[in-house]
């Protein structure tokens, strides 16, 4: 009884920790959304107190699961190779330092756990086979053991779609800002402020390489390490075009105007690519939901009609 006690404490807390994250998410839209509308008509952004409460009740939770990751990596558990590989896979997913290290960390930690409090709770409330029962926890801590990198892959899939979709527009204001007489360093700088709404995420990856120009004088290791970051082919391009303006000395204004088209049309072609999958991947729902339909319509009646003829001859 208290075994079953504890496991029902522990899917609660899950749910609770689930809903939680999920009420926090939606109120932090709707007050980015709210901010932006007031700064639209010239009002300064009001302090939200629910805000507040969900960015405390957020940074408790991350603070608990940020312990276990440390603790985690100060015990030597973790090989400095594998340390190092994760911190790549979370910057590429937007999650920098040490924190999110530790986070992710704490969570692989948490997560089979919870899993499997879960999996052992269903197993005892429902009737199950035995060897069904006896499988249940070990599928439940599997699936808890990779839910946390399911979360980072498909942070990581949105933000380097979110850069993507961002860097043709960042170029067209490199444009600009250099035919306003701005320089490389600079403009970036306001790049990354003008962008910082509309496309967050790459406006921080242009605040950093800012930072990183204006700290080292090896501005070309900058550039690299800005199209090395997100491993997209279109920002190694774009590094590559900035590299080779600051060494040859040619218009950067034309090479970024002419790689903003090319990058343009680029996103054309895919767009065109999956209108062109759309009527292989409607095969299949309208064989499963639309025909059965259609026959019912069309053969339903003569059906009927059919049925009645051998009552009434019977």
């Amino acid at each position: 009884m208290t075994g079953f006690l504890l496991a029902m404490a522990g899917f609660l807390l899950l749910m609770l920790m689930l809903s939680g994250a999920l009420l926090l998410q939606d109120v932090k839209k709707a007050d980015i959304l709210a901010a932006r509308i007031r700064v639209i008509h010239g009002e300064a952004p009001a302090d939200d107190s629910v805000r507040n409460q969900g960015e405390m009740v957020r940074s408790m939770a991350t603070r608990v699961v940020s312990g276990i990751g440390t603790s985690l990596l100060r015990s030597g558990l973790i090989p400095v190779a594998t340390k190092a590989e994760l911190e790549v896979m979370l910057a590429t997913a937007g999650l920098r330092g040490p924190q999110g290290l530790n986070v992710f960390l704490g969570s692989k930690i948490l997560s089979p756990v919870c899993f499997v409090l879960l999996g052992w709770v269903i197993a005892s409330r429902v009737d199950m086979l035995s060897g069904l029962n006896i499988v249940t926890l070990p599928i439940m801590g599997v699936i808890g053991l990779i839910f946390p990198d399911w979360i980072i892959g498909s942070r990581r899939k949105k933000y380097l779609v979110r850069l993507e979709e961002g860097l043709p527009d960042a170029l067209d204001m490199m444009v600009i800002c250099t035919q306003s007489g701005l320089g490389l360093g600079p403009s970036v700088v306001r790049v990354a402020d003008e962008l910082r709404h509309s496309y967050r995420e790459l406006a921080l990856e242009f605040a950093l390489t800012a930072n990183e120009l204006q700290i080292s004088t090896d501005s070309r290791g900058a550039l690299i390490n800005l199209g090395m970051r997100s491993g997209l082919e279109s920002f190694k391009r774009f590094a590559g075009t900035m590299v080779q303006t600051i060494q040859y000395g040619t218009p950067v204004t034309d090479a970024f105007r002419v790689l903003s088209i090319e990058l343009r049309a680029e996103m054309l072609v895919k767009f065109e690519e999956r209108a062109a999958r759309l009527p292989v991947m409607l095969t299949m729902p309208m064989i499963v939901f639309i025909l059965p339909c259609v026959f019912i319509i069309a053969g339903g009646p003569a059906m009927i009609q059919v049925s009645r003829s051998f009552a009434s001859g019977h």
